[in-house]
């Protein structure tokens, strides 16, 4: 990927000092050095009830310009996937078992949010459904990701 601009908050405006809010922050720098951070999402609200995330379209494209389809199910996971380590809590992991994604429409450029909210919040499962929209709020994909809730392990 070769765009440095993710449409994210002007050079002034740090991720950092944007919240107090201290799980928002650690997300913010879980993201650095992964798969995430090259894509340019950006996590935006984080709580139990609702993970929000920004990704640009450029640099995420499939070779006819469009968004490509699992771009939107990487947003889709990552947000599910925070949603549920925050409902796991302290000395638990979520750990994704199932995901599943209908494209509705195509978008070709600016930024797509995605808004990850609870389907299902038990002690072993976790299920999210995650709605991607264009800057117009039109719905480009819809994502349903499930995790398994375990206990925390310990590195072998």
């Amino acid at each position: 990927m070769t765009d440095t601009d993710h449409g994210g908050p002007p050079a002034d405006a740090s991720p950092t000092t944007a919240t107090s809010d201290p799980a928002l922050e650690e997300i913010r720098r879980s993201l650095a050095g992964t798969l995430m951070e090259r894509m340019g999402i950006e996590v935006v609200e984080a709580s139990v009830e609702r993970v929000v995330g920004t990704m640009p379209v450029a640099g995420n494209t499939q070779p006819y310009g469009l968004l490509h389809g699992g771009a939107s199910v990487v947003l889709a996971e990552t947000l599910g996937s925070f949603a549920a380590m925050l409902h796991a809590g302290p000395g638990r992991q979520a750990v994704g078992i199932e995901v599943g994604a209908t494209h509705h429409r195509g978008v070709r450029e600016g930024v797509v949010t995605g808004t990850a909210v609870p389907l299902h919040r038990g002690s072993t499962t976790a299920s999210y459904e995650i709605v991607v929209e264009d800057s117009t709020s039109r719905r480009i994909c819809t994502a349903r990701l499930t995790c398994l809730v375990i206990d925390e392990r310990r590195p072998i």
